[in-house]
């Protein structure tokens, strides 16, 4: 089960990029992530609650939740999608990489949990990887302030990442489920992203074009309410620093599509730097020797 979630989350993740790709444009970014995780959050409620499923959560619950909501399904995007806007795409994912050695530190602080050393050692590997994949973009960022600003956004978005999988550690412990967890977090995220847009006079306007309304739907459903909660789901079944190697696959899943559907070339780089990628997942995932 875990490695159909781990694989499943890989997948749907790693694909997402195109999606995203096709809602850039007439809609304001916080408009289109709002409406993402508003259809996510209402799909998901509809379903729950069909169902006979969705938990009743008391006032400390619904707390974790909207901490959530503000960090995993707010914050986090807005500041990857903002990143975007003065550093490279390759250089976002090699920063967001990191969220594996930030989730083995925060688990540390927030639970006492020991960090396993080849935890730290397969995510180092892999946030090398990537910065080999992403060589030409990376090499090619020039230094500036906006290339600061930049990296300063993606660094808080990894950061309220790495929260909402704390978040949502405890949740876990607390026994709320991952399913109704998400349910309420992604509409109290959507709840913040809406009265943003309001206070900030984003227009809420609406591409109906095929390409669009596709796009969103496969982000609110695939690459929201079903990937968010086999991740999340991981986070309480191994662990938030083992789940968290997700972001560094993920990038190389978007590479391997973008060399079918969009040319992409794998240089000498590229190939060491999944080599080294896979390296990374090894450690993570090596099972510990008997003692």
């Amino acid at each position: 089960m875990n490695a159909f979630l781990y694989l499943l989350t890989v997948l749907i993740w790693g694909s997402t990029w195109i999606a995203i790709k096709l809602q850039l444009g007439v809609v304001a970014i916080p408009v289109s992530i709002f409406y993402r995780f508003g259809l996510a959050s209402a799909v998901l409620l509809v379903a729950l609650i069909a169902l006979g499923r969705l938990q009743r959560l008391d006032r400390r619950g619904h707390l974790l939740c909207l901490g959530q909501g503000l960090c995993l399904f707010c914050l986090n995007f807005l500041c990857f999608y903002s990143a975007t806007q003065w550093i490279s795409s390759g250089l976002v994912s090699v920063v967001f990489s990191a969220s594996t050695l930030w989730n083995a530190l925060n688990t540390r602080l927030w639970f006492g949990t020991r960090i396993a050393p080849r935890v730290v050692l397969g995510g180092a590997f892999g946030l090398a990887g990537l910065a080999l994949l992403f060589q030409p973009e990376v090499a090619g960022q020039a230094a500036t302030h906006e290339t600061l600003l930049g990296l300063g956004l993606a660094l808080l978005g990894t950061l309220c990442f790495s929260t909402g999988n704390m978040l949502s550690s405890v949740q876990q412990r607390a026994g709320i489920g991952p399913l109704t967890g998400n349910a309420y977090s992604m509409l109290y995220g959507s709840l913040i992203l809406l009265a943003g847009c309001v206070l900030t006079g984003q227009p809420f306007d609406f591409d109906p074009s095929p390409a669009y309304v596709g796009a969103l739907l496969y982000l609110a459903i695939f690459g929201s309410v079903v990937a968010f909660t086999a991740y999340l789901t991981l986070v309480g079944r191994i662990g938030p620093a083992r789940t968290a190697y997700c972001t560094v696959l993920f990038p190389v899943v978007a590479l391997s599509i973008s060399s079918v559907a969009e040319g992409y070339r794998w240089t000498p780089y590229a190939v060491a730097g999944l080599a080294l990628v896979i390296l990374g997942n090894v450690l993570v995932f090596a099972r510990r020797a008997p003692g």
